[in-house]
């Protein structure tokens, strides 16, 4: 009967001890958290963005956006004054990024739609981060 418990929930132990050490980190210790805010806030975006329009899967609205938001933290970082941001600028490069991403993960041509998602993230990572 020992065996059996050992051999039975032993895996199972190792598995969610190794998940949560792994996947869930009290802080990120490589990346910023100003960049995972912004990519955060891109996916939600476009997920709102994607339903409202009635468009695109969840998921890929999310990661399209979600690359959006990265870069568009990019961007005002490397600009000369980063605290002067500019929506239009951040509503650009979150349109350009938006739709590259679609045309990398592929599925149907939206390519206007892509295009306002992302200029949509772009508008409300500008917004919230001042």
């Amino acid at each position: 009967m020992n065996q059996i418990l050992k051999r039975t929930f032993l895996p199972g132990l190792m598995a969610v001890s190794l998940a949560g050490v792994t996947l869930v980190p009290a802080k990120p210790a490589t990346a910023d958290d100003q960049v995972i805010r912004d990519a955060a806030i891109g996916a939600g975006t476009c997920v709102v963005t994607g339903a409202i329009r009635r468009r695109g899967t969840v998921l890929r609205n999310a990661a399209k956006c979600a690359a959006a938001g990265a870069v568009v933290n990019g961007a005002n970082g490397l600009r000369r004054n980063p605290k002067k941001r500019s929506i239009i600028q951040d509503a650009a490069v979150g349109a350009g990024t938006s739709a590259g991403t679609r045309a990398i993960l592929g599925g149907r041509e939206d390519t206007a739609g892509d295009l306002l998602d992302g200029a949509a993230a772009g508008a409300v990572i500008n917004i919230l981060g001042r």
